[in-house]
């Protein structure tokens, strides 16, 4: 069996989609522009060292949609993927999807963004299979703010395509995977697979890629 992980953030897409959402929900005046902004910059900017406390980040990024309630919420989130993502995802990023479908393998999003974000844009890419930071849920089966098990971030990833496997009942020596990414905090899993491939790399993964003769891909200038 083959696989083919896609990173999301960067790597699919030209963008951030969990910043972005930050941003189109201050935009539409959910939280102070100022506060918000300030924050949301210095959390990207922990993501981009590797110093990122993903359970604090998951508590602010999901906060403004956890006060709206469910229904506004995915509102807001349709509103979204119009005006921000659907753009925004190339013709070089689809094909590239669509060539592992059309080769056989199974395409998996493995994302460190949280599944309310990032759910619809793996389905806008035509992909059904997606590992992403599970949200816990309250009573009424709406987000509280809190992470569902391990986050699918770092080290994180590794652990959550293990279960992923053995939900279908497989090990590792039983696919070979190829995994798209652009960040070092993905070295992990980038180290883990048959197949790496540095897609839109920062500095750091496109020297050590360089270094190890990985793939780069540049899939789209940003």
């Amino acid at each position: 069996m083959k696989l083919a992980l896609f990173d999301l953030d960067h790597t699919l897409l030209p963008l951030d989609s969990d910043y972005t959402w930050g941003v189109f929900t201050t935009e539409m005046g959910w939280t102070d522009p100022v506060d918000f902004g300030q924050r949301n910059d210095a959390f990207y900017a922990h993501y981009q060292a590797g110093t990122l406390d993903i359970h604090d980040y998951v508590r602010f990024a999901t906060r403004a949609a956890r006060e709206r309630g469910a229904v506004q919420a995915a509102q807001a989130h349709a509103q979204y993927m119009d005006q921000v993502i659907r753009p925004r995802i190339t013709p070089q990023a689809l094909a590239l999807v669509r060539s592992h479908q059309h080769a056989g393998d199974t395409a998996i999003i493995v994302t460190a963004t949280n599944e309310f974000v990032t759910r619809p844009i793996a389905h806008a890419f035509g992909v059904n299979e997606l590992i992403a930071v599970e949200l816990e849920r309250d009573d009424t089966g709406w987000i509280t703010g809190e992470i569902h098990g391990t986050p699918s971030f770092r080290e994180g990833k590794v652990s959550r395509v293990a279960q992923w496997l053995a939900v279908q009942g497989l090990d590792w020596a039983d696919v070979e995977m190829s995994f798209y990414s652009d960040s070092m905090n993905d070295l992990p899993l980038l180290e883990k697979v048959h197949h790496p491939v540095a897609t839109n790399p920062d500095a750091r993964l496109r020297q050590l890629a360089t270094e190890r003769g990985w793939r780069i891909l540049e899939l789209f200038q940003e």
